[in-house]
């Protein structure tokens, strides 16, 4: 009689299982966090709805990591607050950044807030900025300046302040790939601003498809494909100059910093796409290289098996583009 049942409950479960691959629907879930969009697309035979916790989840990433947010934790660093202790979180994403600062010799560098904010990019409103004032602040901009030690951010200066915006939108997206493979959601798709994290298959076994926005010419201008990518349990990370920015003289000023120089960056370079294992690392590798441009990235990565780089850029008025060997071949 055991033999029966065990024979027709595994039938069953073969029969639903292949109706759930042919008929299971995307479950989707999108709104506003961290400044930005997110869209978020799974399969769950089971067809859970996570959006309560989803929301959970960015707002204990705000509590933590947010400069916009008065009481978190990186906000009482910036302020000195003595009281204040860093969470798990916070230790995450300053541990990630150290470790990629030391890499790019200081391209990506989260102790560049100061600057941000006077050129209207952080916190406060932009200022008139010359270069006395950047002078003025740039010692207070490097990553060796700040340790985390016991729970507490040791300053070499106290008026130095760190910003994870660069950083920030990757991080959450692995955060929440972690809390789908820890429910058992195995396929999926997470977009936070951009910053991209793909596991999985769709249920006809395709690829994630993802797009790669064409540099635009101003911040409202239509929205339009570069080149389409297929991803393959990794994460894609895109930083551009093309849509922040702000003309003052006539000069055009990116929302990208130099931490060395102060000023924005003025290469040929208009959008890079990182490929890598978790988004963290690809966020803040696609800040990094935009900060060193074409030439100095084409040269780091060489050396790099872990992650792929593509590039657009400006060639005398015309766009190009080049990618790392190991970067997923265009869709087209």
């Amino acid at each position: 009689m055991t033999l029966v049942v065990n024979a027709r409950l595994f039938l069953l479960l073969l029969v639903l299982a292949s109706c759930s691959n042919a008929e299971l629907a995307p479950i989707k879930i999108s709104g506003k966090a961290q400044g930005t969009y997110y869209a978020i697309t799974y399969y769950d035979a089971a067809m859970r709805d996570f959006s309560m916790q989803l929301d959970s989840l960015f707002r204990n990433f705000d509590l933590s990591a947010s400069v916009y947010a008065e009481e978190s934790v990186i906000s009482k660093f910036n302020r000195n607050d003595s009281t204040v202790e860093a969470d798990s979180i916070f230790e995450v994403v300053f541990n990630k950044a150290m470790e990629i600062s030391k890499e790019t010799d200081g391209a990506f560098d989260i102790t560049v807030m100061p600057l941000v904010n006077v050129w209207g990019w952080g916190f406060t409103g932009r200022s008139k900025v010359d270069s006395a004032m950047i002078d003025s602040l740039l010692p207070l901009v490097g990553y060796k300046k700040i340790k985390l030690i016991d729970g507490r951010l040791i300053k070499e200066v106290p008026a130095i302040m760190i910003d994870y915006n660069a950083i920030a939108q990757g991080f959450t997206c692995d955060v929440i790939g972690k809390y789908f493979q820890d429910k058992g959601i195995e396929n999926y798709l997470i977009d936070v601003g951009g910053e991209v994290l793909a596991k999985g298959m769709k249920p006809d076994n395709t690829s994630w498809n993802v797009a790669i926005e064409k540099p635009a010419e101003s911040a409202d201008s239509e929205r339009t494909i570069q080149t389409i990518v297929q991803l393959n349990n990794k994460a894609l990370a895109t930083s551009g100059n093309y849509r922040k920015f702000f003309l003052e003289d006539g000069q055009k000023y990116s929302h990208t910093i130099d931490p060395k120089t102060g000023f924005p960056v003025q290469h040929s370079v208009l959008s890079v796409s990182v490929l890598a294992d978790d988004c963290m690392t690809a966020d803040a590798y696609a800040t990094a290289f935009m900060v060193m441009g074409l030439e100095k990235t084409r040269d780091f990565i060489k050396s790099r098996s872990d992650i792929e780089v593509y590039i657009i850029y400006d060639n005398n008025g015309e766009l190009k583009n080049w990618s790392s060997e190991g970067f997923p071949l265009e869709v087209q």
